[in-house]
């Protein structure tokens, strides 16, 4: 039987495909360090044993600030890194640099010794933030090797991808986990210093095909640092044109705290209903297979009926889940059968793969074409702050009231979300967006 060509079709086959291979490796950060890997590290081995209090909690703790923290350096750089690369043409150039930075940083996560939690706080928090705005410029290419037609499958095209890598990553550490018999979080060292070498080439494809810019002429005379910060402030001064772009990040805010959570503490929720080791691979693994069965089948419908209601799909599975948490909470407040935990995890990889794809191709919807980094960056700032206030916030309930208390909040992100997703009028926002560019070229 042949498989089918998820390329067919578009006329820039090869530019597509380097663009989702920066996708591809960077799986080995978001899956292995933030997800599966180095947030057990941290709480299990970086963070010294406390001696009044259990070294999980502190340990959760520990990752909730360093995680968080890196995320609100992130919000503050976001924004003036896409205007940046909006007004000087340097999108593939800034891209390469984080991705690289990040790769570089990753395999130096291996120096991480136990009791070590200020050298792991001092390697994570750059290494986050070159992955996290590495994330942006990657999305702001999108309008650039897609069409207005083709942005909702190029771009889970890409999320697709990400999670084809992320199941090779999972394959390779469970054999890794085996053959070297490395169970313990403690040995775990060298899986870092793999993710970065996983990172490091995969990236390659970009940096030898895509296309380079041409920078903004308007903006040619201008400082950098002036250029940025006034590119920043005229967005927000004409934010009225945009409002349905608004009123998207502030939806896209609210349930952003939720997503970032699950891909934060998956592996730490894991283990508070029981999971080992090989438990915890097979779970993520589970939810990665899924994720990007929901991925590739986004693909096949989102262009057709529009990304909201993608959305809306998507956010429904996701309080179905959450809430599929919290009722196991409930039930087995003390532990119990992990089978309800098997079926959620089912949910947890739909939610995360459609919306995902589906929020950045609104986005992509929204943008002028020659503020596509500009509005990512103001996208990445968005998910970013959710992710630092989602986070900390999850990991403060959790410390204070409790583990059902911190699934109940989880659940209500999604839920006041989906409420917010009414509000945006999709046609409207792509009207907007198109009306921008023509006054754009007129002027230029």
């Amino acid at each position: 039987m042949k498989l089918p060509d998820p390329f067919k079709s578009l006329p820039n086959k090869r530019e597509v495909w380097a663009w989702g291979m920066f996708d591809f490796a960077n799986q080995s950060f978001t899956l292995l360090i933030i997800t599966l890997l180095f947030s057990r590290y941290v709480q299990q081995v970086a963070t010294p044993e406390p001696a009044d209090a259990g070294r999980d909690q502190v340990g959760l703790w520990n990752w909730a600030l360093m995680h968080g923290g890196s995320l609100l350096l992130v919000v503050v750089l976001s924004p003036l890194v896409g205007a940046l690369a909006d007004a000087r043409g340097w999108r593939k150039q800034a891209l390469m640099l984080t991705g690289c930075g990040c790769a570089a940083l990753t395999a130096a996560l291996a120096l991480v010794g136990a009791d070590a939690i200020v050298l792991a706080a001092l390697l994570y928090i750059p290494a986050n933030i070159c992955y996290q705005i590495g994330e942006n410029l990657l999305a702001s290419l999108l309008p650039h090797v897609a069409t207005p037609r083709t942005i909702g499958r190029v771009s889970a095209i890409g999320w697709t991808m990400g999670y084809v890598g992320a199941l090779g990553l999972l394959v390779c550490v469970a054999l890794g986990m085996v053959v070297f018999d490395l169970p313990d979080e403690a040995q775990w060292r060298p899986f870092f210093v793999f993710a970065g070498v996983w990172f490091a080439l995969g990236i390659l494809p970009a940096g030898l095909i895509l296309r380079d810019d041409p920078p903004d002429a308007g903006a040619a005379h201008r400082g950098v640092l002036r250029e940025s910060v006034s590119r920043v402030v005229d967005t927000a001064r004409h934010a009225r044109h945009y409002r349905h772009l608004v009123r998207f990040l502030v939806a896209f805010f609210v349930y952003g705290f939720g997503v970032q959570v699950i891909i934060g503490f998956a592996s730490i929720i894991a283990k508070q209903f029981g999971f080992g080791q090989t438990q915890l691979v097979l779970f993520v693994a589970q939810i990665t297979i899924t994720a990007g069965i929901a991925s590739a089948l986004t693909s096949r419908f989102q262009d057709r009926i529009g990304a909201k209601p993608t959305i809306i799909v998507y956010l429904s599975v996701w309080i179905a889940s959450a809430a599929g948490l919290v009722a196991t909470k409930l039930i087995w407040p003390d532990g119990g059968p992990q089978w309800p935990l098997w079926i959620v995890g089912n949910g947890l990889g739909l939610a995360l793969g459609g919306i995902g794809t589906s929020s950045r191709s609104m986005v992509a919807r929204f943008a002028p074409r020659h503020r596509t980094a500009e509005f990512f960056g103001l996208w990445g700032m968005t998910y970013k702050l959710a992710g630092a206030i989602g986070v900390l916030g999850f990991g403060a309930v959790a410390r204070l009231a409790g583990d059902l208390a911190s699934l109940v909040l989880l659940a209500s992100f999604f839920v006041v979300g989906l409420l917010l997703i009414f509000r945006v009028g999709e046609a409207a926002g792509v009207r907007a967006a198109r009306r921008a560019e023509r006054e754009h070229d007129r002027v230029v």
